[in-house]
């Protein structure tokens, strides 16, 4: 398939409605080209991995991989992050959530999130089981709103883990600052779980031990308040 020479400069939900996933993996593999050899294989695989789990997977209008990759992109080409175990995290930061009993293979035994963790660990080493740990998440209480529980795990554990909190912005960015690019229910649904959530990616974004450079900071404050205009648009506006 013949891409574009500006595909490399091209925001990435304009690749997404353009090239659709050839054009996002595409686009991956531009930016992973400013990596050593033994980097870039690592990163391979793990996309490799991530096709594998999420291939029936869908998010309303497109393959759930779509979203992986845009995560992954944003996290190398607007973050600037260098780090192949965030990256690799940030591939496989649903795997765990979404796919642990075939992560964790047919003869795994107990918990299957634990085992699915322990699987990564092996795989790719701990720390990268401990960054997808971090986003993954848990078991919420029935009785509790869901929202409120979500919001919690979010803060509580992203507080100990700053490279996870960046996997989790980059996240937050394609379901929040993204969510003008889905239709139907969703739309409304995602704003209202979204929006509590802008105040406190502002504090961990700012907090001095985040990993990222004062741009990279100012970028996603950007990003944040593009996220509160459409949440209040999507939210706020009479029918």
């Amino acid at each position: 398939m013949d891409f574009p020479p500006y595909l490399g400069s091209m925001p990435m939900h304009a690749i997404t409605e353009i090239h659709g996933e050839p054009g996002l993996s595409e686009r991956f593999r531009l930016e992973i080209r400013a990596f050593d050899e033994a980097a870039r294989e690592r990163l391979t695989e793990a996309l490799a991995l991530a096709a594998e789990l999420h291939r029936d997977d869908r998010r309303v209008r497109e393959p759930y991989l779509n979203h992986l990759l845009r995560v992954a992109i944003r996290m190398m080409h607007h973050y600037q992050v260098r780090d192949v175990d965030v990256i690799v995290a940030g591939l496989l930061h649903d795997a765990v959530e979404d796919h642990p009993v075939e992560l964790a293979g047919p003869d795994h035994a107990g918990d299957p999130t634990a085992a699915a963790l322990a699987a990564l660990a092996a795989r790719f080493g701990p720390r990268v089981a401990r960054l997808v740990g971090a986003v993954t998440n848990p078991t919420y209480d029935p009785a509790r709103d869901a929202h409120t529980q979500y919001r919690e795990h979010v803060a509580a554990s992203l507080d100990a883990e700053p490279w996870a909190r960046v996997i989790k912005m980059s996240d937050f960015t394609d379901n929040g600052v993204g969510v003008i690019h889905t239709v139907g229910p969703k739309v409304a649904r995602s704003a209202a779980k979204y929006r509590p959530l802008v105040p406190v990616f502002r504090d961990l974004i700012a907090r001095p031990d985040t990993p990222l450079s004062a741009p990279v900071k100012r970028h996603i404050f950007a990003q944040l308040d593009l996220a509160e205009e459409r949440f209040s648009a999507i939210l706020d506006q009479p029918n």
